[in-house]
């Protein structure tokens, strides 16, 4: 499976952009999916998580109350809405697989798309 993540762009503080990750197969569908980052001169972070039915949602503590993870298993694409963005939230976003483990530890994930990048300007 390959994934596609786009969305990106330049958003001022306090802005909102929604990231999408198109998978190449269907059988996306059957697997648990994750949204990651990455800021300049910083370690692989866990955004984001989300079951293969979408029943339930994992976020990291930075990002609650202002990121929403869902996915529409028809179109095999995870989305990342993201609101009252912040400086901080400036990276390279990545989705990929959820393999099995503990959510946040980006070693349990696979297939990672190329990313697209976020920046948000104070």
């Amino acid at each position: 499976v390959q994934l596609q993540a786009s969305g990106g762009g330049l958003v001022q503080a306090g802005g909102s952009l929604r990231l999408s990750c198109a998978a190449s197969k269907r059988t996306v569908r059957n697997y648990d999916m994750g949204w990651f980052r990455r800021a300049p001169g910083k370690e692989r972070e866990f955004v984001a998580a989300i079951t293969y039915n979408g029943g339930n949602m994992y976020y990291q503590d930075s990002v609650k109350g202002r990121f929403t993870i869902s996915r529409d298993n028809a179109k095999s694409t995870v989305y990342l809405q993201m609101d009252s963005l912040k400086p901080e939230d400036t990276a390279v976003y990545y989705c990929a697989v959820f393999m099995g483990g503990r959510y946040y530890d980006s070693n349990n994930y696979s297939n990672w798309g190329q990313g697209t990048q976020v920046t948000v300007s104070s």
